[in-house]
């Protein structure tokens, strides 16, 4: 079994951005690159942010696409591209609207469900078979106000379940990167339910 070798946190480049729910993604790339003394650099040909994770004698790319969230694809087809990572060895983090914050969830392929982001990494890898971290935020409860949303920084108490749970799935780290991804599941879902 394929370990990880590419971890793609989603969101939005830009101050503005920083701390609204749609960069959930890219608050997990932060703590993991932080707790393994990874350096992220700009990297103009991946069109992001990218940095060599090495932990537990395994090596992984974490990126976080500097292209805006509807345009991930391009970041992570063009780092995947170069290093010849499949979709299998991919996981992707990204914010869930229909995950209550402090709720964690990893899956393997699957549809976009109206996520911008996922949407553009189909289209660009030709392929929805790579992994997601879906990090919940819960749900305004209105369709027409979803954009608002997820563009907005969650109250105090959501924050603080949603770093909870950002501190939680990092403690799988090493057996994403071993490819133990059943073993990764049954810890995070446990911890959720």
């Amino acid at each position: 079994m394929t370990g990880i070798k590419l971890f793609v946190g989603l969101g939005n480049p830009g101050k503005q951005y920083e701390d609204t729910r749609h960069n959930a993604g890219f608050w997990w790339i932060n703590h993991i690159g932080r707790l393994n003394n990874t350096r992220m650099n700009a990297e103009a040909k991946f069109f992001g942010n990218a940095g060599k994770l090495n932990t537990s004698g395994h090596e992984a790319w974490l990126l976080k696409p500097s292209t805006f969230m509807n345009l991930s694809g391009r970041s992570v087809s063009a780092l995947a591209k170069f290093y010849k990572i499949p979709p299998e060895a991919i996981l992707v983090i990204h914010d869930e609207l229909d995950l209550p914050p402090g709720t964690c969830k990893l899956k393997k392929g699957g549809g976009h469900g109206g996520h911008n982001g996922l949407e553009d990494i189909n289209a660009q890898l030709g392929s929805n078979e790579y992994w997601r971290l879906r990090l919940g935020i819960g749900h305004p409860g209105d369709r027409n106000a979803v954009v608002n949303y997820v563009l907005h920084t969650p109250s105090k108490n959501e924050l603080q379940v949603i770093e909870q749970s950002i501190d939680e799935s990092a403690l799988v780290l090493s057996l994403l990167l071993q490819g133990q991804f059943d073993q990764a599941m049954q810890k995070l879902h446990s911890k959720s339910a």
